[in-house]
């Protein structure tokens, strides 16, 4: 059975960003990971940036996916939207690339660190986007800007996970779904 070096290098690496930062990360780090020479990564990838952005590009490809396999076009939205909430929740407890790249941001502001989480959420935002327009089309959402929509509904899903931990008592996957639904579905307002 042949090895797959290209695969234990992004996997090499996928682990050394998660653990230390993109900051932090080394191709020395990675090669010693992989347990393969520094030169044989260099035959894949020409630099960091581009190992970099192979791993983002994969965690956006895997996080579509996950939200595909739970997304029931027969559903409504806000029953896909919760499905997709919860399983998002799973990916992100266990991608801690994700969380380490956010910490790096906030930490030390360290710009590809800054570049990935914004693809991430490019990527989010525009999965979303489809879906919002898709439920409006539909008439199961009053008309709105579907960009803007996704926007603040991926900025509450993070205040909710991430934010909120910071100062109260965290939220489970099923809270944050519930405080999704009540101000996205529901609202402040009596009926």
């Amino acid at each position: 059975m042949a090895v797959d070096r290209r695969q234990q290098i992004i996997d090499a690496a996928t682990k050394s960003f998660a653990l230390f930062g993109y900051k932090a990360t080394t191709m020395d780090q990675v090669a010693k990971i992989a347990n393969v020479g520094k030169g044989t990564i260099y035959t894949f990838f020409a630099n960091k940036e581009v190992l970099f952005q192979e791993i983002m590009n994969r965690m956006i490809q895997d996080m579509k996916h996950v939200a595909e396999q739970v997304v029931d076009r027969e559903k409504k939205f806000f029953d896909n939207l919760n499905a997709v909430l919860e399983q998002m929740f799973d990916f992100r407890e266990q991608h801690e690339l994700a969380m380490k790249l956010a910490h790096e941001v906030r930490e030390i502001g360290t710009p590809m660190a800054r570049e990935g989480i914004e693809q991430l959420e490019r990527a989010v935002v525009s999965y979303i986007q489809q879906e919002v327009q898709r439920a409006v089309d539909k008439g199961e959402l009053k008309p709105c800007n579907p960009q803007m929509t996704a926007f603040i509904m991926l900025k509450m899903y993070m205040a909710l996970t991430v934010d909120w931990k910071l100062r109260y008592e965290p939220l489970d996957k099923r809270g944050v779904s519930e405080q999704m639904s009540f101000y996205l579905q529901g609202g402040l307002a009596p009926e």
